[in-house]
């Protein structure tokens, strides 16, 4: 089978399109046959050797987090799967990813592709998906009725968290550049702000109760978040390079965000998906074999929104 893998950290050069062999799957494991992954920045992050204490993997590792395909083969003690059957899963960090033709899949990180978009683009949905729902409601707490501001909505996972939070009966203000201004009110925004004209802490004017950090901002424009948020709310940060600011005097909780994979709550993703209520958008679709120049792009900060990598 074709794959594309790394046999050295370094830069998006030492990723290879190549010969790999097709894996064989064990007991408990599924063998999809791959129809596309997705790029996260964290791939960028595990290839460039960045992340080898938390998430080691072993070399030559094959990138691709997200997985959209269909079963191929089970291996013993599966249930729940049929041959044929679309799925899609969040993989394991430190294991062979679906950058190839093949992959294999814990089953208990898998659930039913939605019916309604491309198998393709489901891919764009396992991460960022669960980032955005569990930074909103496992750690958030976010309730009907109340204020969310999501900082740096304009990426991937701001797109899933806005529509995510309006769509649970929050008002919903959301940073973003120019450029993705309309993309985020259309995704359900309330409020708009353009943080590249308007510093956030003087466009928010009223206490929210949940600030919900996606963007790699200065350590100062981060820590003057937590300001803006009511006695007893939170601040969930995703860039866990720089710890969430608390306010203990005032019960403001700082929570520094980890996603983890989980079949069931991407399930329930896909079935909002099914029912029109969550929409997956995709903003580029590239061939595997050129997943190298795409690292090299997002390297340089030229990938905006999600992007999805055909097998």
């Amino acid at each position: 089978m074709k794959a594309v893998r790394f046999h050295e950290y370094g830069d998006p050069t030492v990723l290879r399109y190549e010969d790999a062999e097709q894996p064989v799957p064990a007991a408990g494991q599924v063998r999809v046959r791959v129809a596309a992954t997705s790029f996260n920045s964290v791939d960028g992050n595990i290839r460039g050797g960045f992340m080898r204490d938390p998430i080691p993997v072993v070399l030559p590792h094959t990138p691709g987090l997200d997985v959209a395909g269909t079963v191929d083969a089970l291996g013993d003690g599966v249930d729940g799967f049929r041959v044929g059957d679309q799925v899609i899963g969040f993989l394991p960090m430190d294991r062979p990813g679906a950058a190839a033709e093949f992959v294999l899949a814990p089953a208990d990180v898998l659930t039913a592709a939605p019916r309604s978009v491309p198998l393709a683009d489901a891919a764009a949905l396992p991460v960022v998906g669960l980032t955005a729902r569990q930074a909103l409601f496992d750690h958030g707490q976010l309730r009907s009725g109340q204020r969310v501001l999501v900082n740096g909505a304009g990426g991937a996972v701001g797109g899933y968290a806005v529509q995510l939070a309006k769509g649970a009966g929050a008002h919903v203000i959301a940073t973003a550049s120019a450029r993705s201004g309309d993309a985020v009110k259309a995704a359900g925004a309330d409020e708009v702000v353009d943080h590249t004209a308007t510093p956030v802490t003087a466009a928010v004017t009223e206490p929210v109760d949940l600030v919900l950090n996606l963007a790699p901002v200065d350590p100062a424009e981060l820590a003057a978040l937590v300001t803006l948020v009511r006695p007893g709310g939170a601040v969930v940060n995703t860039t866990v390079w720089m710890p969430a600011p608390s306010d203990e005097a005032r019960g403001v909780r700082g929570i520094d965000l980890y996603v983890r994979s989980d079949a069931g709550q991407l399930a329930e993703l896909v079935g909002q998906v099914d029912r029109g209520e969550l929409r997956i958008d995709v903003a580029e679709r590239v061939p595997l074999a050129e997943l190298a120049e795409l690292h090299a792009r997002a390297a340089e900060g030229a990938v905006h929104g999600k992007v999805v990598v055909v097998a």
